[in-house]
């Protein structure tokens, strides 16, 4: 896998928003961490309060241990969650297997661009870098520094270019595709926790809003 330098300045993201279950999201500012868990309460999904137009975008991430059968844990870019007409870069792990992640990108709502790419390592017993980089010209995904997949953008075809969330989550995903994507959820190692820490955000420009109303 080929190395790629930084070339966006970014900034630590101290503040995010929680859509869902806050009990089962824990953010920690001082240490950097984000802790998602999976249990009862079916998970939670977090994201940065503004929205970004292109930059990049990174997180160490260590991902839940055991029989995650069933699960999907994520970090990934959106111009609106449930909206069916938005556009998103996705890193997903699909958790009946801890050693790949899967990527793909959505235009106007459709997607099928899916990739799946193994890691060479358990996700699960380690933090590892994952980063986006998205400019008008392409989309980046890197693993601990080297790259992954790379999409240029070819003319006369749909580009994302609406600004975007970064948002990250940990939900159960097995009445997808009968189970066939992520697995069947048992939950015999519950609770399941997604750890995020050192999570960064584009500075300058490339943020289109300060604030956002919850």
């Amino acid at each position: 896998m080929a190395e790629l330098q930084p070339i966006h300045h970014t900034t630590a993201l101290n503040q995010i928003a929680i859509d869902y279950t806050p009990d089962a999201c824990l953010h920690s500012p001082d240490s950097g961490e984000i802790h998602v868990t999976y249990d009862h309460r079916r998970g939670a999904r977090w994201r940065s309060p503004s929205r970004f137009l292109y930059g990049t975008f990174s997180a160490r991430i260590r991902c839940p241990s055991g029989n995650t059968s069933g699960l999907n844990y994520n970090i990934y870019l959106s111009s609106l969650e449930g909206d069916k007409n938005q556009d998103e870069i996705d890193f997903e792990f699909l958790g009946k297997d801890n050693t790949s992640v899967q990527t793909n990108v959505y235009t106007g709502g459709v997607g099928g661009r899916e990739q799946i790419h193994p890691l060479g390592f358990h996700a699960s017993e380690d933090f590892h870098d994952y980063v986006i980089r998205w400019t008008p010209e392409e989309i980046v995904w890197l693993v601990d520094g080297s790259m992954v997949r790379r999409e240029v953008r070819k003319e006369g075809e749909p580009w994302p270019e609406k600004a975007m969330f970064l948002y990250a989550s940990v939900w159960d995903a097995s009445d997808i595709d009968e189970g066939k994507w992520t697995g069947k959820y048992e939950g015999s190692d519950a609770p399941y926790v997604c750890v995020y820490k050192d999570v960064r955000v584009p500075i300058g420009s490339f943020m289109v809003e300060e604030q956002v109303a919850e």
